[in-house]
């Protein structure tokens, strides 16, 4: 006999598991429904912290930002959620800055500016010859997937028009969905202008094989023309926190630290083990990346009977490291106009070929840049392989706890003063070992191409690669016929 019984059982505290709490709540206000969260804390690959002695800036050690146009679901949730909460209390966005034309391009050794690309194509680095020569990273791939995919770059379709126009699309006679990303490229464009589209563009696995019905999509909305981002005043992880809040407002419950195993069908329910204890719900939702449905596989026969559907995608690995500083040093990195102005290098990101790859001039709380005072970079934002390279700079992988990541595995309520991102996940949980931030610091004073590098006051990561979440996305695997979706970095 089970130890405890509910009607809707919700594993994974995620933002995925907390809408999905909060929405059966107020479908069904009655039933017993409960969010069974392994960790300590709400909000899973979303993950907001506040550096010491910058209260005006939060880092976000996952999500970070949104595409309105292109994410409604996300758009509409947060309208829905300010119309529950007094005007003090709202969630804020910014405009979120990327590619500013003053920024850097450190690529093969050579210094550019992200302008340059298209105003002084003679310099950049790479023998991309008609028609790529003079066009930016993402032009070139843009101008590729039209060739792939005709028409589907029109800004007239809507998100839902391009995904179902590359769904039904084939290439070379063959359904889109069955091919490869990278495969499809190398067919319309040589190897340097596949080299330089991944170099310049910051991203590894964005360029990497992953299913191309899914990836042409996703990359026209995220890299299309003008795409416009929002941050968030009070970081991300706000939007579960807030859910997670309502739900348990409403008489759900949501336990921390509890770890759930052993999935079995019984008496036309579920049971599962939480803390030596059995539970049976008559309806389990798991609401958890593909790594940690693998984890939670092992001991339940339940998820090995739909494992072929599980393996349906691949995670991809994410890493991101901040540091801090007393002053916004990288502003006189900034270059001088013929008129004799100065345009400094403050806000949105620059790239390199270098390990760190992505380095962010973080915005204050308001959006607006760091000018003089204490300052944030996201001194390195890696992803796919090239997050390799940071594990000799750390523990082992799945050795590595940082300080308070994790505690005894005692079940707690979730209490409604469990909305702040700082209230209980500190800076210091994530703690960058010294290494890995002299090695950083390195790298980025060769970037800015500084004869000094400047000193690091405090650092702190997340590799997305530990356990139990495997990446900080995932991807459709080739031949898989889905829904492309937003990921979400």
């Amino acid at each position: 006999m089970a130890d405890e019984k509910m009607d809707i059982a919700i594993i994974g505290g995620g933002v995925s598991g907390v809408y999905s709490a909060w929405r059966l709540k107020q479908a069904n206000p009655g039933k017993k429904i409960v969010v069974f969260e392994a960790g300590d804390h709400i909000g899973g690959r979303l993950l907001s912290v506040v550096p010491p002695g910058i209260p005006d800036m939060v880092a976000e050690l996952g999500g970070m930002r949104i595409l309105p146009k292109v994410q409604p679901l996300i758009t509409n949730l947060l309208e829905a959620l300010n119309k529950l909460l007094p005007a003090s209390e709202q969630i804020t966005t910014y405009p979120f800055p990327v590619d500013e034309p003053q920024n850097i391009a450190y690529l093969r050794g050579v210094y550019l500016r992200l302008s340059d690309f298209t105003a002084k194509p003679d310099e950049v680095p790479y023998r991309l010859g008609f028609p790529n020569h003079g066009q930016s990273a993402g032009s070139v791939v843009i101008n590729a997937i039209e060739q792939i995919v005709p028409g589907i770059t029109n800004p007239a379709l809507s998100e839902d028009q391009r995904r179902e126009m590359a769904q039904q699309a084939s290439f070379s006679g063959k359904p889109l969905y069955q091919q490869g990303f990278w495969n499809v490229l190398m067919r319309v464009f040589n190897g340097e202008s596949y080299q330089y589209a991944l170099d310049a563009g910051g991203y590894d696995s964005t360029m990497s094989n992953w299913n191309a019905a899914d990836a042409i999509p996703w990359y026209l909305s995220d890299f299309g023309v003008a795409p416009v981002y929002k941050g968030f005043t009070k970081g991300f992880q706000e939007v579960p926190l807030l859910l997670a809040r309502l739900f348990a407002e409403a008489g759900g419950e949501v336990r921390l630290n509890s770890s759930a195993s052993a999935l079995r069908s019984l008496d036309g329910g579920v049971e599962f083990q939480v803390d030596g204890k059995s539970v049976l719900a008559g309806a389990v939702i798991l609401a958890m990346p593909r790594r940690a449905l693998d984890l939670l596989a092992d001991s339940s026969p339940l998820l090995q009977e739909i494992s072929g559907l599980i393996a349906s995608v691949t995670p991809r690995p994410l890493f991101k490291l901040f540091t801090t500083y007393t002053n916004p040093w990288w502003r006189a990195a900034g270059f001088t106009k013929p008129d004799g102005s100065v345009v400094a290098v403050e806000a949105g990101r620059s790239v390199t070929d270098i390990p760190v790859r992505q380095t962010y001039y973080w915005p204050k709380s308001d959006g607006t840049a760091a000018k003089t005072g204490p300052a944030m970079l996201l001194a390195s934002y890696d992803d796919g392989d090239n997050t390799g390279f940071w594990d000799g700079l750390r523990p082992q992988r799945h050795q590595y706890k940082a300080k308070g990541q994790f505690v005894a595995k005692v079940s707690e309520p979730f209490v409604a003063e469990h909305r702040k991102p700082n209230l209980e996940l500190t800076w210091d949980r994530y703690q960058a070992p010294y290494r890995m931030v002299t090695e950083v610091a390195r790298q980025l004073s060769t970037m800015h191409g500084l004869n000094y590098t400047p000193k690091v006051q405090d650092a702190c990561f997340r590799d997305w690669g530990d356990d139990p979440f495997g990446g900080g996305w995932n991807s459709w695997n080739i031949g898989v016929k889905g829904v492309a979706s937003g990921n979400g970095k």
